[in-house]
């Protein structure tokens, strides 16, 4: 501003003009002055956004990363869903990346394990392995101190970097075998020698491996029961509480679904170690939120006794497996297969079974046996269950279900599985139609 008003003074003491063209010339000298600064400072501002847009340029660890031969490893971090949020941490600071060898991830990572952490259920599991192998700081290991430092992952945990006399280097027990194996303006990694596993993941997976360990096995050897008094023929010792009742499951039944409902056991009963009526509201609760098996629930808790026979059942010590039709499928049933007294307890028998299986239990039996058939609680009525196309199928020719929503509730003594049909036994199809050849034959 002193250099104009310099100017102006020189102009006016040379030139005798008017205070008017003064004026003018005062507009002029500043579009001349302030509009380059304007532009310069907008450009500026414009390089600001574009340099903290979080995007990342070809030069990136990232980059690197993905096209590195750690394949296995970007494998995964693009299964996680984590791009975009390392792109967000490499544009605040840079990062270090423990990356393990492929071999670490293919031949030496326990097989059940990497089922669990691919099973989309599991994302979050896996997004929190992947992101305790990267440090949001830059750590060179060639100019690293001798002794043991903790570094703070971006999965909230730690892990601590140790040196050796003989010059190794460990991560969390983890070898590295190859230091500073890519070097980028925005971070480095480091080729370690096995997969770092934080303890909230192995938590989660022994938890889901302690449930997959309850599996419904056929007794073999059972108790003989005497059929004039219904009691076992041999005294049984005494059972440990909790244990599974020496009797089957329809010796426990109520005896007929619409004369006779089951009670709910008493409080202090000598088998009530279980609270089964709790867990039965919590699964019918469970299908209710989990939405589309509104009907199932409505014939347990409103049409029949059902979800009370079903509570006393789990509190003596039986398990289930409840294979539950949606909506869609009970939407097809008509009215005179629910019209019959009843028959919306019979339907339902058929879709109960009694043992504890899981859609993989089930998936592997039928993988490695071909054709399963499970008991029901509809004597003497069995389930098919068979391979197809990659899922349980349950059932015979048109009146076959598919296994559509699995898992949707388990808790070791009840398991609910979501099917696409309403199954009907297969001798109950074939007598109708031979019912209906022999009056044929008869007009």
């Amino acid at each position: 501003m002193v250099l104009l008003r310099t100017i102006i003074r020189s102009f006016n003491s040379f030139y005798s003009v008017s205070m008017a063209e003064t004026r003018k010339l005062i507009s002029f000298l500043l579009l001349m002055f302030i509009f380059p600064l304007q532009l310069t400072a907008s450009m500026q501002l414009q390089g600001n956004n574009a340099t903290h847009s979080g995007q990342i340029n070809s030069n990136s660890v990232l980059v690197a990363l993905l096209d590195s031969h750690y394949t296995e490893l970007s494998e995964l971090v693009e299964k996680a869903l984590l791009l975009q949020p390392l792109e967000d941490a490499v544009g605040k600071h840079s990062i270090t990346i423990f990356a393990p060898k492929n071999e670490a991830l293919e031949r030496d990572l326990d097989p059940e394990f990497k089922r669990f952490l691919l099973e989309p259920g599991n994302l979050k599991s896996l997004q929190t392995l992947l992101l305790h192998h990267i440090v949001s700081t830059r750590i060179e290991l060639n100019r690293t101190a001798t002794e043991s430092t903790q570094h703070h992952t971006l999965s909230s945990d730690s892990v601590e970097l140790t040196s050796h006399d003989s010059g190794d280097k460990f991560i969390s027990q983890s070898k590295v075998i190859h230091p500073n194996a890519v070097d980028r303006p925005d971070g480095v990694i480091h080729g370690i020698e096995r997969l770092l596993i934080p303890r909230s993941v192995q938590q989660d997976f022994n938890n889901r491996r302690n449930l997959r360990s309850i599996s419904a096995v056929r007794p073999e050897g059972a108790p003989e029961v005497d059929p004039r008094t219904n009691r076992l023929k041999k005294p049984t010792p005494a059972s440990k509480p909790g244990s599974s009742p020496a009797l089957p499951v329809y010796y426990a039944m109520a005896p007929g679904p619409s004369l006779a409902p089951a009670p709910a056991p008493g409080p202090g009963g000598p088998h009530h170690h279980f609270n089964g009526e709790k867990q039965v509201k919590d699964f019918i609760q469970t299908l209710l939120h989990y939405g589309g098996y509104n009907e199932m629930a409505d014939i347990l808790v409103n049409l029949t006794s059902l979800a009370t026979e079903m509570g006393r059942l789990v509190s003596e010590g039986y398990v289930l497996t409840v294979l539950a039709p949606n909506d869609e499928a009970m939407a097809k049933l008509t009215t005179d297969q629910l019209s019959e007294p009843g028959a919306p307890e019979q339907i339902i028998y058929y879709h109960v079974i009694p043992e504890y299986q899981t859609e993989e239990s089930m998936y592997n039996a039928v993988r490695r046996f071909g054709k399963i058939s499970y008991d029901t609680l509809r004597l003497p009525h069995k389930v098919l269950a068979q391979e197809a196309d990659g899922s349980v199928k349950f059932g015979h020719g048109d009146g076959s279900a598919y296994l559509f929503d699995p898992d949707i509730y388990t808790d070791g003594r009840i398991s609910v599985q979501g099917i696409d049909g309403v199954l009907f036994p297969p001798e109950e199809t074939s007598t109708n139609y031979q019912k209906v050849k022999k009056m044929s034959k008869s007009l």
